[in-house]
């Protein structure tokens, strides 16, 4: 993924960006802030690893996270939607998962849940099984795909 081009598109579509992350720690914001000039499309990051900063910092419902987990596509929409609503950001990607080791039933290692969210269009979910891979590369997978659903909401935002 091209972070810059993303940020291009960001600009060329006048939008804020935020993030929401919890297994990738700040990752995504990383990526994104590593690129010289990012502070004129970046907005803010949150970095929500446990369940009461998901509720303090987004607002996520805490019996949204009792009723299906962290690790969900509640969660993760919630998420999103916390990072809109707590930011100056038109557009805020949300990630959460079981990095590993670890993961048991229906939430293995591998699993991660993603959210977008805009003032402007229905929050997207999606819900990715990136397999027991090991606790980086987990990440880094995810991060990469944090990345592709962001420049696709934002070159969405541009047709």
């Amino acid at each position: 993924m091209n972070v810059s081009a993303l940020l291009d598109r960001a600009r060329r579509a006048g939008v804020m960006i935020a993030t929401a992350e919890s297994c990738t720690g700040g990752l995504v914001a990383a990526r994104i802030t590593d690129v010289p000039g990012s502070s004129d499309v970046f907005e803010r990051g949150f970095v929500t690893y446990s369940n009461m900063s998901k509720t303090e910092l987004l607002g996520v419902d805490a019996r949204i996270i009792a009723r299906h987990g962290a690790v969900s596509r509640e969660v993760a929409k919630a998420m999103a939607e916390g990072a809109i609503e707590n930011s100056d950001a038109h557009v805020a990607v949300s990630i959460t998962g079981v990095a590993g080791p670890g993961g048991a039933g229906r939430k293995p290692e591998g699993m991660v849940c993603f959210g977008l969210a805009s003032a402007h269009a229905d929050t997207f979910t999606e819900t990715r099984r990136f397999g027991a891979i090991g606790r980086e590369s987990v990440r880094a997978a995810a991060v990469q795909h944090a990345l592709e659903v962001l420049d696709s909401g934002i070159a969405e935002m541009l047709k």
